[in-house]
């Protein structure tokens, strides 16, 4: 059971499986309870979170400071990406953020809304709130999805 909860807890922080391959796994593959399977998955893929908006920022500012060849390849990606996405940030608001990492899509989640985040500046607590919630709707769609996709096949 403990080897379980750990290989749940480790798929939802990886960047590719995260919340919506970690509830399957716990559920349709180990037979687990949905409610240890959600909480374990939802802890799993929101620890990562803050590491990574730390990370993300304290790594680009080394990499734009020591290297000038990194300075200007950072600062094209920002702006390019600030400049195409700006307008439907400003539209969406937070809202942008939540839906990003709510859906639980490929290239949707956690991870991608920390980098969003990042991207456009969101302030740390409020990227914190809004990608928790976000990474609870996402498990709670995936948890329905897999609860009710493991009664079809088992009928």
């Amino acid at each position: 059971m403990v080897e379980n909860i750990f290989w749940v807890f480790l798929a939802s922080t990886l960047p590719i499986l995260e919340i919506r391959g970690a509830i399957p796994l716990g559920l349709l593959v180990f037979k687990m309870n949905p409610i240890l399977v959600y909480l374990v998955a939802l802890l799993g893929n929101f620890i990562i979170v803050p590491l990574l908006l730390i990370f993300l920022k304290r790594f680009s500012e080394f990499l734009m400071h020591k290297w000038y060849f990194f300075n200007r390849l950072l600062n094209f990606v920002f702006s390019r990406t600030r400049n195409k996405s700006v307008r439907k940030f400003e539209k969406w608001g937070y809202w942008a953020l939540y839906v990003l990492v709510a859906i639980p899509l490929p290239l949707t989640g956690a991870w991608t809304g920390s980098v969003a985040s990042f991207l456009f500046e969101v302030p740390f607590k409020k990227s914190l709130f809004i990608i928790f919630l976000g990474i609870m709707t996402a498990g709670l769609v995936v948890l329905l999805l897999s609860y009710l996709g493991g009664e079809v096949l088992a009928n």
